[in-house]
């Protein structure tokens, strides 16, 4: 018997406590799976958000949405510049074994003209050094798996239900004869844009205190790299999935 007031202490057999609390782990995470409908429902789609070097977050999210080979993993850009693990995360991206659209964004840019002597100083202003150090200092270190890796990403990526973009698109000009420019540039003139766009485009580059969730765009840089969070956008669910950013 138990005094009133004072609650009955829990006691496990001895020896089982650990083994019980990982037993008790695998159960929720299973029965959490069912209850989404993912473990055995249609191929679903990730967006991830801007990375910027924390290779740390990267794997806690991707732990944490767990795709399956029949899902989809969209990376929206700025993969490196600013945070410690530039190169780790390009290795840790090229090794996945997902389904995966990688998408250029202004910070690949900014690498390529500057390892093409161009604008070298904005480069190393905008995070650049941080990304030359995780290489060992030197430019001429980058691998070439690495560098391939930069120059093939693609500009924008398009479902049947959604356009997703580094930074956006400008507001009523075709997408036919949208500028690279404005792909991984574009701010201000795309998300504030007062009208609405045709298909919902899906974008970072913007850092935000929070997911901008609009019927037509959805902004998914939530500064990871500034001690926010990485956010991943499910769809078609329009589920948000975040863990904690970077805490350097």
């Amino acid at each position: 018997m138990t005094n009133r007031g004072v609650p009955a202490q829990v006691v496990h057999p001895a020896g089982l406590t650990g083994k019980w609390t990982v037993q008790m782990l695998r159960w929720l995470k299973d029965k959490e799976s069912k209850d989404s409908g993912t473990e055995n429902g249609p191929p679903v789609t990730y967006v991830v958000g801007d990375i910027h070097g924390c290779l740390a977050p990267l794997d806690r999210l991707l732990a944490k949405i767990a795709p399956r080979p029949e899902d989809e993993v969209v990376f929206v850009g700025d993969y490196i510049d600013r945070g410690p693990q530039s190169r780790e995360v390009v290795d840790r991206l090229l090794g996945l074994p997902h389904r995966c659209i990688f998408l250029m964004g202004n910070h690949e840019r900014m690498l390529l003209d500057f390892l093409a002597g161009e604008d070298e100083e904005l480069y190393l202003e905008n995070g650049g050094r941080a990304t030359l150090e995780s290489y060992g200092g030197n430019a001429d270190l980058i691998p070439g798996a690495h560098l391939a890796f930069f120059r093939n990403l693609r500009p924008m990526y398009e479902t049947p239900d959604y356009l997703i973009v580094h930074a956006g698109i400008r507001p009523l000009t075709p997408l036919a004869e949208q500028s690279i420019h404005d792909l991984i540039w574009i701010r201000q003139e795309f998300f504030k844009f007062l009208g609405k766009y045709p298909k919902p485009v899906i974008f970072g580059h913007t850092p935000l205190r929070q997911v901008l969730m609009a019927d037509d765009r959805i902004g998914i840089d939530t500064g990871c790299v500034y001690g926010g969070k990485l956010t991943c956008l499910k769809l078609p669910q329009r589920e948000i999935i975040q863990v904690p950013g970077w805490r350097g």
